[in-house]
C-alpha cells in the first residue's frame, strides 16, 4: 500500500552501456590478438611488396627511361599501400610501406637494377 511518505520504486535501465564497453573491450582483444598472431606474415609481406615495387619502378625508371608517374601504374593490385620515390642523382628507387617495411634498388651499370642490402641502405 502507497502512503504520502513513500518513494515509487524505478526499475534502472539496462546497463547498455556497460555491455558496450565490455563487447568493444573484447572486439579489441581478439583483434590485438590476431595482429600477434599473424604479425610475422604481415612483414614479411610488407618487406616483398617494398622490395618488389622498388625493384619494378628502377627497371621502369631507370632501365626504361618511363616518368615516375608513369612507373606508378606498374604496381599490382593490392600495392596501394607501398610508397615509391626515387633519387635521379644517384638512380635509386626507394620503396616503403608505413612503419612495416622499406626496401632500396639501385642502377648499376650492366648489372640492373639491384637491391641494397640492409647493410647499404643503412649506409646512405
Amino acid at each position: 500500500m502507497a502512503t504520502a511518505t513513500s518513494t515509487p520504486i524505478t526499475k534502472a535501465p539496462p546497463p547498455r552501456f556497460k555491455t558496450l564497453k565490455i563487447v568493444g573491450a573484447i572486439i579489441l582483444g581478439i583483434a590485438a590478438l590476431w595482429l600477434l598472431w599473424n604479425w610475422n606474415s604481415i612483414t614479411g609481406q610488407a618487406r616483398v611488396a617494398a622490395a618488389y615495387g622498388a625493384h619494378i619502378t628502377c627497371g621502369c625508371r631507370y632501365i626504361e627511361g618511363r616518368d615516375m608517374a608513369s612507373c606508378e601504374t606498374d604496381k599490382e593490385k593490392g600495392m596501394e599501400i607501398v610508397q615509391l620515390s626515387d633519387d635521379p642523382e644517384n638512380k635509386r628507387v626507394y620503396a616503403t610501406v608505413p612503419f612495416l617495411a622499406k626496401a632500396v634498388a639501385e642502377r648499376r651499370g650492366a648489372f640492373g637494377c639491384m637491391q641494397l642490402n640492409a647493410a647499404e641502405i643503412d649506409a646512405l
